[in-house]
């Protein structure tokens, strides 16, 4: 009976996972969609990736150093910041692009709010909004040396023709890292094996904007127009890469299809009703912002306070 009083300090539920092996899982997914970006764009697409990921890790070094506090750029975290936000960055904008946005993620949206498990929105998408509020013509010119004019949503969007399998394989334009669905896929098909994410929230976002572009859109169910929606703005990236952010999703199972259902109406009334083609990266800073509202709904009552008796 003695032995059943005893109780240990917590936490009481360990794992074997570490911030460095998730982080560290994360740049393998993302390396299909990185790899497809620099051969789809060439060499000044990987220029612009690595001076990105070189401005994360070197802002939250010098901040680290300079505010006497651990280094903790060996997790990786600053690392994932900075290649999400490059994938998220047209292939032609000039590399001090980069480095504003890495510094932003970094300094503003992640250690000013106290380091990793602090940042209240996604370091790399808060970093990509900034730039498309700062810098619109930059962040919206997505002509390069292989592709010039309009990006296939935004010509789906002014009742244009696209070609659905280009969008699928990756042959057109938009920004680094969303051009291909299926480098995407193959990414997100790594983290699942490796059980550093699940589909509670992927799968329910994808599902709810086929829903509500199926009721919204004008074209009722129909299959090309579907498609191209899902190939096309990063939605992909975004599902798979960002809105399953472990610090800025919900942490209860019915709170994440809570997420999951909120950024699939959200993608869809910026991408139909709204003056731009994409909003993916909006819907999810909008979710990020509501995860405290979302987690007070759905946590799970105390025992004895109001939940149900067993």
């Amino acid at each position: 009976m003695s032995d059943l009083m005893k109780v240990s300090s917590n936490p009481h539920i360990r794992s074997k996972a570490t911030t460095s092996g998730i982080m560290g899982a994360v740049c393998v997914a993302l390396l299909p969609a990185t790899a497809f970006g620099v051969y789809n764009f060439g060499l000044h697409a990987l220029l612009l990736i690595l001076v990105t990921v070189a401005s994360t890790v070197l802002t939250e070094f010098v901040y680290e150093k300079l505010m006497k506090k651990r280094v903790t750029v060996t997790d990786l975290s600053a690392m994932v910041t900075g290649l999400l936000l490059a994938l998220n960055l047209p292939p032609a904008a000039p590399l001090w692009i980069g480095v504003i946005g890495g510094v932003f993620a970094i300094l503003v949206v992640k250690m000013l709010f106290g380091g990793l498990g602090q940042n209240f929105m996604n370091p790399a998408l808060g970093a990509r909004c900034f730039l498309l509020i700062s810098f619109t013509s930059i962040m919206t010119n997505f002509d390069c040396d292989a592709y010039t004019g309009a990006t296939p949503l935004a010509a789906l969007k002014a009742g244009e023709s696209v070609n659905v399998m280009d969008m699928i394989i990756g042959r057109t334009s938009g920004t680094i890292g969303e051009t291909s669905m299926i480098a995407i896929v193959i990414g997100a098909c790594i983290l699942i094996l490796l059980d550093v994410i699940d589909l509670r929230i992927p799968g329910t976002y994808i599902v709810t904007f086929v829903i509500f572009i199926t009721l919204f859109g004008g074209r009722g169910f129909d299959t090309a127009f579907i498609s191209a929606q899902l190939a096309g703005g990063g939605l992909m990236l975004g599902a798979f890469f960002m809105a399953t952010d472990y610090v800025t999703r919900p942490i209860t199972k019915n709170g994440q299809y809570l997420f999951g259902i909120f950024l699939g109406i959200m993608t869809g009334i910026f991408r139909l009703f709204g003056p731009g083609a994409e909003g993916v990266s909006y819907a999810i800073i909008l979710g990020n912002l509501l995860v405290p509202l979302i987690e007070k709904m759905t946590v799970p009552k105390a025992f004895g306070k109001g939940g149900e008796r067993v």
